[in-house]
C-alpha cells in the first residue's frame, strides 16, 4: 500500500478545507453574508488569512475585468488590495459574491484556480455552485458591455 499522497489527494484536501472555512465564516455571520458581513469577514484572520482591502477603482483592471487582486508587498502578510470596478460600489447584493471569489487567492496564493474560488464563494454565500458561477459571470459580462 502506497501512503504517499497524490496530487488528487492534495486537491481534495484543499477543497475540503475551503468548504470548511467558508462554512465557518458563514456561521460567524449568523448564516447571512451580506455587504456588512463580508466587510467584517475581511478583518477576521480565521477567514481571510492576510489583510485585504477593497478599493473601487477601474484603473488597474484589464478590459472586461470586474476586479483584480494586487499584493501590497513582497510577502502576503504585507496585505492585498482588491480593486473592484466602481459600477459595483453600490451593488450591495453582488459585491459580497465578488469579494468572496478572491478570498481563496489571498489565503492560498497561486495554487487555487477558478474552481476553488467558485467552491468557496458558493459555500460562503449558500448558493448552488452553478448559480454562484452565473452571477459572477453576469458581473463580468456587465463590465464587458461597458468596454
Amino acid at each position: 500500500m502506497n501512503s504517499t499522497p497524490t496530487p488528487q489527494d492534495g486537491l481534495r484536501s484543499l477543497r475540503d478545507h475551503l468548504v470548511a472555512k467558508a462554512t465557518e465564516a458563514r456561521a460567524l455571520c449568523g448564516g447571512v453574508v451580506d455587504h456588512a458581513a463580508i466587510v467584517r469577514l475581511l478583518g477576521e484572520r480565521s477567514v481571510v488569512r492576510y489583510p485585504l482591502g477593497v478599493r473601487f477603482d477601474s484603473q488597474p483592471l484589464a478590459p472586461g475585468e470586474f476586479a483584480c487582486l494586487e499584493a501590497l508587498g513582497a510577502h502576503p502578510c504585507d496585505g492585498f488590495c482588491l480593486f473592484v470596478h466602481p459600477m459595483f460600489e453600490t451593488a450591495v447584493e453582488e459585491l459580497p459574491l465578488l469579494i468572496a471569489y478572491y478570498i481563496p487567492s489571498v489565503n492560498y496564493g497561486e495554487i487555487v484556480s477558478h474552481e476553488e474560488a467558485e467552491l468557496f464563494g458558493s459555500t460562503l454565500m449558500a448558493l448552488p455552485i452553478d448559480e454562484y458561477y452565473s452571477r459572477v459571470c453576469a458581473a463580468a459580462d456587465a463590465v464587458e458591455r461597458l468596454c
